[in-house]
């Protein structure tokens, strides 16, 4: 199966999904996916985080929308979107966030990513935004910026890394892999501007099927490895 199908079958990036539109770099679609992302990486389902960032997003897009709405009104829209088990923790974390964000840099995520010296740095700046940001989180938010922000080079995720192990990456490390997965997907005529739609594709691919071991009805059962 070629990489694409995979793509067509499982779907591409989350943040078109979410209707975010991050390749014009605004400040206000950079700090809704950031929203999302910190929804995101908890571990959650996919279903909830997204109803929560839906409900907190109509009443806030901005670090001083979210600051503005306050702690209680935030838990509140996690408790209506089903986010109850860590509705105090993420609210601490959103209001973090966005103080840091608001003193740190001006409000501004490009000039967060402008200040980083390189893509550590930059990975460095976003997990410091706030107690709660965890490796997780800082791969989902950069890997749908790799290709617009020139510093923007995150590893897979895990379960990213899981799927691409199964069909054939053979790399022993995260950052190694995208190199490799990279090549592969630039091999069937995609480049570094779509290869976030891979990823997202992978990520689904280990979370739904490789780690629950549906092997038989996997959609990528023609091209794994582990079988």
């Amino acid at each position: 199966m070629p990489l694409a199908e995979l793509v067509s079958s499982l779907g591409g990036r989350f943040s078109l999904y979410l209707g975010v539109r991050l390749a014009e770099k605004e400040e206000k679609e950079l700090f809704r996916w950031l929203l999302a992302s910190s929804l995101l990486g908890a571990p959650i389902r996919e279903g909830t985080a997204v109803k929560a960032f839906k409900a907190i997003n109509r009443e806030a897009s901005s670090p001083q929308d979210l600051i503005k709405l306050g702690w209680d009104r935030i838990v509140e829209l996690l408790d209506i979107s089903g986010y109850t088990r860590y509705d105090f923790k993420t609210a601490d974390k959103l209001i973090e966030m966005s103080n840091n964000l608001i003193e740190r840099y001006g409000s501004s995520l490009n000039r967060m990513h402008d200040e980083a010296e390189d893509s550590i740095s930059l990975e460095f700046r976003v997990r410091g935004l706030a107690k709660g940001i965890g490796p997780e989180t800082v791969v989902i938010f950069l890997r749908e910026l790799r290709g617009i922000w020139k510093k923007a080079n995150p590893p897979l995720s895990s379960l990213a890394f899981l799927a691409a192990k199964n069909i054939g990456i053979r790399a022993g490390d995260k950052r190694e892999a995208v190199k490799e997965l990279l090549s592969m997907w630039e091999e069937e005529g995609g480049d570094l501007t779509n290869f976030v739609d891979l990823e997202s594709a992978l990520v689904r691919l280990g979370r739904d099927y490789c780690k629950k071991k549906k092997c038989s009805i996997c959609p990528a059962s023609g091209i794994c490895s582990s079988r």
